[in-house]
C-alpha cells in the first residue's frame, strides 16, 4: 500500500500565465509558485481546468510540468493532469511528468463524444498503467457528462494504481460514498466555495484555484474544522465565499488573473474563446486584491 499522507492538505489548482503574445509566461509561472508555498500550500494540480491546460498544445502543457517541477524543487507534492481527448496523448504526458519526478498524474474523463463506460474506464486502465505513477480520477460531471459512482470508483480502484479521487461537484453524498469505497483512498473537495461542506462529508483536502491567492485563509478553515472551532470555520468559509461570489460576477479564471496581477504577478489574459478581462472586473478585483494582502 502506497503512503498517503503527503495526498493529504490543501492544493493549488495552479494558473498558467500568459505574456502579451499569448506565449506562456514560464518566469510568472514561477513567481507563482513561490507565492503560494509562502501562503502554506502543499502541492500544485498542474495543467487543471485552472491551468487552462486543455487550451494549451500537449508541448506546452510538458513545458509547465517542467517549470513547476523546477521550481517547487521537491518542496511541494505535484500531481499533473494530463487528461486529453486522446489516450496516446495523455500516457505521453504522464511518462514526461514521471521523468520529472511528479508524485501522481490525474485525468478528467474523456469528453464529447459520449464514449461508452467501458471506454472511459479503458481509458484511466492505460493511463495508469503506463507509468509507475499512483493515478487521481478527476471527477468533473460538468465538463463532459461523466459521473464516476461508488460502484465503478470500486471497480477502478481494484488497480493499485488508483488512489484518489478529485471530486469537482456538489453532490456531498458522492464524496461521502467515494470514502466508503472497499479501501482507503484520498478524495479531495474540488469546489473552493464548498469546501467546509467537503470536510464535513470526509474529504481529506482540497484542490482550488482560488487557494492560488487565498491560501492561509483556506488552511485556516482547515485548521479550525479539524480543531472543532466550527462556528470559526463557517466564517472563514462565509468570507471566501463573499469574494468568489464577487468573481462569479465577471469569470472567475479572469478574477483569478486580475487579483493576481494586482498582488505582484503578471498573470496576462486567459486564453480565448474566454472573454478579457473587463475594466469593472479589474477594478473590483483590485478592491479585494488590496484587502487580501492588508490582511497577510
Amino acid at each position: 500500500m502506497r503512503d498517503l499522507n503527503k495526498f493529504r492538505g490543501l492544493f493549488s489548482a495552479l494558473l498558467t500565465p500568459f505574456n502579451k503574445d499569448n506565449s506562456v509566461n514560464f518566469e510568472a509561472l514561477k513567481k507563482l509558485v513561490e507565492f503560494n508555498l509562502e501562503n502554506e500550500i502543499d502541492g500544485f494540480y498542474v495543467g487543471g481546468s485552472t491551468g487552462e491546460g486543455l487550451l494549451l498544445t500537449n508541448e506546452e502543457r510538458k513545458a509547465v510540468f517542467k517549470c513547476v517541477a523546477e521550481a517547487t524543487n521537491g518542496r511541494a507534492t505535484l500531481i499533473a493532469h494530463v487528461g486529453t481527448l486522446h489516450t496516446d496523448a495523455a500516457i505521453d504526458m504522464a511518462k514526461c511528468a514521471e521523468s520529472l519526478g511528479y508524485d501522481a498524474v490525474s485525468a478528467v474523463a474523456p469528453y464529447y463524444y459520449g464514449f461508452p463506460l467501458a471506454a472511459v474506464t479503458g481509458y484511466y486502465q492505460d493511463i495508469a498503467n503506463s507509468t509507475s505513477l499512483p493515478m487521481i480520477i478527476y471527477n468533473f460531471p460538468n465538463s463532459g457528462g461523466f459521473s464516476l459512482t461508488k460502484d465503478i470508483a470500486n471497480e477502478l480502484f481494484k488497480n493499485e494504481k488508483f488512489i484518489g479521487i478529485k471530486h469537482t461537484s456538489n453532490d456531498m453524498f458522492a464524496l461521502q460514498q467515494f470514502k466508503q469505497l472497499d479501501r482507503e483512498i484520498v478524495v479531495y473537495n474540488g469546489f473552493d466555495e464548498t469546501l467546509l461542506s467537503g470536510l464535513a462529508m470526509g474529504a481529506d483536502g482540497a484542490i482550488g484555484s482560488t487557494y492560488n491567492f487565498m491560501g492561509k485563509k483556506f488552511k485556516q478553515i482547515m485548521r479550525d474544522f479539524k480543531a472543532g472551532n466550527i462556528d470559526k470555520a463557517i466564517k472563514g468559509q462565509n468570507e471566501a465565499d463573499e469574494i468568489i461570489s464577487e468573481m462569479i460576477k465577471y469569470g472567475v479564471f479572469q478574477s483569478e488573473k486580475a487579483i493576481l496581477t494586482e498582488m505582484g504577478i503578471d498573470m496576462g489574459e486567459c486564453r480565448r474563446p474566454f472573454l478579457p478581462i473587463s475594466d469593472e472586473c479589474r477594478e473590483s478585483m483590485k478592491k479585494i486584491a488590496e484587502k487580501l494582502m492588508n490582511k497577510q
